[in-house]
């Protein structure tokens, strides 16, 4: 490796969980990718053991709640029970509410050809509009 070679590389730093190159004047230890991820992982553990809402929960955190919209729509979380009143999300194929995704149960279940699709909730009044993790079968998303 040549002097030309050798500088190339000391003016980048490496992010702590992929690997990944990042300037060497970045201030953070993660590439942006696993900021997001390990961002994820505290909003999840802080669901888990709080009743909270979206609202809350951006404000907790200091993200924007648009961030808290898309992690529902991916179906990472939802509303644990009841109705959304504190966004206006609706189901893309026939419009009605839904509390995380962008189809309803019952849309889901014709898109994937009528298989059993069940969701367990609590269903009490006081959960209304709190959020809550979804787990896989895995128990991991």
């Amino acid at each position: 490796m040549n002097i030309h070679q050798k500088d190339q590389y000391t003016n980048y730093k490496s992010c702590s969980m992929c690997g990944r190159s990042l300037p060497i004047d970045y201030e953070k230890d993660f590439c942006p990718a696993c900021e997001e991820d390990v961002l994820f992982k505290e909003v999840r553990e802080y669901i888990r053991s709080h009743e909270i809402t979206e609202f809350e929960l951006a404000e907790i955190f200091h993200i924007p709640q648009s961030k808290v919209r898309k992690w529902i729509k991916e179906g990472r979380i939802e509303y644990a029970a009841g109705e959304n009143k504190m966004m206006n999300t609706r189901c893309q194929r026939c419009g009605v509410p839904v509390t995380f995704g962008t189809l309803c149960p019952d849309c889901m279940r014709i898109m994937n050809g009528n298989k059993e699709i069940s969701y367990t909730s609590s269903g009490s009044k006081k959960d209304r509009n709190r959020m809550r993790f979804l787990s896989g079968d895995d128990g991991e998303i």
